[in-house]
């Protein structure tokens, strides 16, 4: 059971070009949503009866599948938290941003069957489901390059959302003084004149509201043209925001040093000295590093990254990144060279531009292993090995 726990888990988490099963499934699900979503919109068109029970059938299909999905999550919550309890693994999936989104996903539909009385004002809640969304950005890096540049802009569009509010609240302060007498059953208070404001700065312009003295539109041209600039600020910030993501991609290339490992492999029998120790208790032989334990037989094999507490089984193939190359396995590492003006340099693992395929397995510094954790600070010199679920 507890095997094919382990495996339901790497199914239904991202999959890997290698893994069949894995990829085939994000595509299912990837459909499922975007089905659900139709649905969704389709229901609000005046369609005959016929259309419509078509409509339930695919809603409570796609609605039963994310719920068997979300399920499954939870049974192997254990693998997503290893570091928490049986109860806490399950705790910190549902309260995790991907868990909330799941859950919020499938609700609209059962809540009107256990709340019968609220079912039409349940109805509003199908706009949720448009979070799922979010799931397809977990499964593609693409979609992720957003993100990396909202977060590493957070602070500079933080800043033009303060000035484009602090222009608003004076654009209404000073229309509401020039217009209140000329029209006051049009700018009644400072809200309005915000309303005015934001629609002007914002370039939609309903025209519900208009001054009409002659100070009123002499501010209006002025607010109208600080406006236009206040509002191309943030799409400045993120359009460089882009231009710098990529560039950072383009120094990755050319300011480290990028060379494929070769591997040596050793299986661990049941009089093998490493056997059920743990690897931070094992002296590897000199120009040897442990990068990957493979853990299984043929189809179940598992690639296990190991850290210092993992513990070496009977029956595992260690696979030594070496000079030289004895074996057929191909493993997926790469060794980088962090040079001095590399963009790592000094930054915490946990910040780092890196793909959600990809993870920093060891550091070798000085001459030393080090086993990195997410507040690992890279140093000019280090050597990364770096393991990607991508297929060579």
């Amino acid at each position: 059971m507890e095997k094919t726990k382990k495996r339901i888990f790497h199914i239904i988490q991202i999959g890997t070009n290698d893994d069949f099963l894995s990829r085939a499934f994000d595509i299912f699900i990837v459909v499922m949503i975007f089905l659900n979503l139709f649905v969704t919109l389709f229901a609000t068109f005046d369609v005959s009866e016929d259309y419509k029970t078509v409509v339930n059938v695919i809603e409570w299909g796609t609605v039963i599948v994310f719920t068997i999905e979300y399920l499954l999550r939870l049974w192997t919550a254990s693998y997503l938290f290893p570091d928490k309890s049986f109860w806490g693994a399950k705790f910190a999936f549902v309260l995790s941003f991907y868990g909330l989104i799941d859950l919020l996903s499938i609700m609209p539909t059962y809540l009107p069957i256990i709340f019968p009385a609220g079912a039409v004002a349940f109805r509003m809640f199908r706009v949720i489901r448009i979070f799922r969304l979010f799931k397809i950005n977990a499964k593609y890096d693409a979609f992720n390059v957003i993100v990396d540049v909202l977060k590493d802009k957070r602070k500079q569009l933080f800043s033009s959302l303060i000035m484009i509010l602090i222009l608003m609240i004076a654009a209404s302060l000073c229309m509401y003084s020039l217009e209140n007498s000329a029209q006051p059953g049009v700018f009644k208070n400072a809200f309005s004149g915000i309303w005015w404001a934001a629609s002007t700065i914002l370039t939609i312009g309903y025209g519900d509201i208009a001054p009409i003295t002659t100070g009123g539109k002499i501010m209006s041209m002025i607010i109208s043209f600080l406006g236009v600039g206040m509002v191309a600020v943030p799409t400045g910030i993120i359009s460089a925001g882009f231009v710098e993501q990529y560039q950072k991609v383009k120094r990755f290339t050319d300011e480290s040093e990028v060379r494929a490992l070769r591997f040596v492999t050793s299986l661990v029998d049941a009089k093998h000295p490493w056997a059920g120790r743990c690897v931070k208790d094992i002296v590897f032989p000199p120009q040897l590093l442990l990068a990957v334990i493979l853990r299984g037989d043929g189809g179940n094999e598992e690639e296990i990254i190991p850290e210092g507490s993992t513990k070496i089984q009977t029956g595992d193939t260690l696979v030594f990144a070496a000079k030289r190359y004895e074996g057929a396995k191909s493993i997926n590492l790469q060794e980088v060279e962090v040079k001095e003006e590399h963009p790592w340099v000094n930054r915490m693992i946990r910040d780092l531009d890196i793909s959600q395929l990809d993870l920093i397995v060891s550091i070798e510094r000085r001459g030393k292993l080090v086993i990195p954790n997410g507040s690992t600070v890279i140093k000019k010199g280090d050597t990364l090995v770096i393991y990607s679920k991508r297929k060579s």
